[in-house]
């Protein structure tokens, strides 16, 4: 019995230490939103989990508006360095409330503060023998009265692109592919893939809800299944762990 009860320890201390942990970092486009069962807001990190195999740990760290300075100020970075381990994953998505030069202790210049930032999380997580990731922002909902979508990120995600080539660090331009994912839906259609809805449409908003930049589950669905089938393409090595 005893010999058996061992037996079962050892294997199930084998199998916690196979799972890998993907951290993911950034603002309100990835976070976890409360009450998922009636609010209509997900983050794209938020439904990630269900592509993933068993054996993978989703954390989903990022914060509503949060920068990637307002991140590294409150301590958040440094309590992922306390459990980051080897073999682990960190996804970086920043620049959405990087660029609110209104707000101090958020805005970041993209050419030395946000740049710093992101080297700073790829030599970190490098450091704990884990992987970065970086991602440029997904897009707002911006179409002008022609029906083209127009940028609102300015030099931010060409910084994170840079970061990533300098530091060889794969790149998933979720800019690009969310304005491919816009554009499909058209002007009108794409309003489902954001928070939409007119005073007593949805019982989660007392009044008119017409948000271009957070994400419904649709959204936040279509965009995770964009971050993943890319995944497979540019960190073919992350494949063991997608379904």
């Amino acid at each position: 019995m005893k010999i058996n009860l061992i037996v079962l320890l050892l294997i199930a201390t084998s199998c916690m230490a196979q799972q890998t942990t993907i951290y993911t970092i950034g603002d309100s486009t990835m976070a976890n939103k409360k009450n998922p069962e009636t609010n209509p807001e997900h983050g794209w990190a938020q439904v990630l989990q269900q592509f993933f195999n068993d054996n993978t740990i989703i954390d989903n760290r990022a914060v509503n508006g949060r920068s990637s300075r307002s991140f590294i100020g409150e301590g958040r970075w440094d309590s992922i360095l306390k459990t980051l381990k080897k073999g682990d994953y960190v996804f970086i998505q920043f620049g959405h409330n990087d660029q609110k030069f209104k707000a101090p202790s958020r805005y970041t210049n993209p050419h030395s503060g946000y740049r710093h930032n992101l080297i700073k999380f790829v030599e970190e997580t490098r450091e704990k023998g884990a992987t970065p990731i970086l991602f440029s922002s997904i897009v707002r909902r911006n179409f002008n009265e022609h029906g083209t979508l127009i940028d609102t990120h300015g030099e931010y995600p060409l910084e994170t692109r840079l970061v990533a080539l300098e530091y060889n660090v794969p790149f998933i331009d979720l800019q690009y592919l969310t304005e491919v994912l816009e554009m499909s839906y058209g002007v009108e259609g794409s309003k489902k893939l954001h928070l939409h809805f007119e005073a007593g449409e949805n019982p989660y908003y007392k009044n008119e809800k017409h948000d271009n930049t957070h994400l419904s589950k649709l959204g936040a669905t279509e965009i995770a299944k964009l971050a993943v089938n890319e995944l497979k393409k540019k960190a073919s090595y992350l494949s063991k762990l997608i379904k």
